[in-house]
């Protein structure tokens, strides 16, 4: 098994050395497909050769015969979850024998579509984590858990905004 502590601790020292170097830039594109459906697209993230097909959620008007980008966004949290808390847990010696998560978000759908006073976007989002380990206790757990949460880049960058930049070429 890869061992977290030993593979980051070159990747420290030279972000500690040159902070310029820990900045990377992740991204997504669109990628072709039937332009006269207003109910689907598809996306390619970085890193994979497969595009993505998603569909508008039914309460918008769509088929939601595939993930919706809420279902995107959620699964973002969901496996940037599991996979800090896989890292932590390697970190602090303990083996998991059990992780499973499981994300919700609640969106009132009026606000995308143009109701005034509603406000566009999720209203909240809830992570259900259970959690196993071989060698630790609840405290252990707990601990795991905590240093997780302030750790899971997504789940930091929702709680907290981000800027949106939008650029525009016709």
């Amino acid at each position: 098994m890869a061992n977290v502590r030993e593979v980051q601790a070159p990747l420290r020292a030279r972000y500690k050395a040159d902070p310029s170097t820990a900045v990377v830039i992740d991204r997504a594109r669109s990628a072709v497909h039937e332009l006269a459906d207003p109910f689907h697209a598809a996306v390619v993230p970085q890193g994979s050769s497969e595009a993505l097909v998603v569909a508008i959620h039914r309460g918008h008007g769509g088929p939601h015969d595939a993930a919706t980008p809420g279902d995107v966004l959620c699964a973002a949290l969901a496996c940037c979850h599991e996979l800090t808390i896989r890292m932590v847990a390697n970190m602090m010696g303990l083996e998991l024998t059990l992780l499973e998560v499981e994300v919700e978000g609640d969106i009132d759908l009026r606000g995308s579509l143009g109701v005034p006073a509603v406000p566009v976007g999720f209203l909240r989002m809830r992570t259900h984590t259970r959690v196993g380990v071989r060698n630790g206790g609840q405290s252990e757990i707990d601990k795991l858990m905590a240093v997780s949460q302030q750790c899971c880049v997504v789940g930091k960058t929702l709680s907290a905004g981000v800027i949106i930049e939008h650029e525009l070429a016709t």
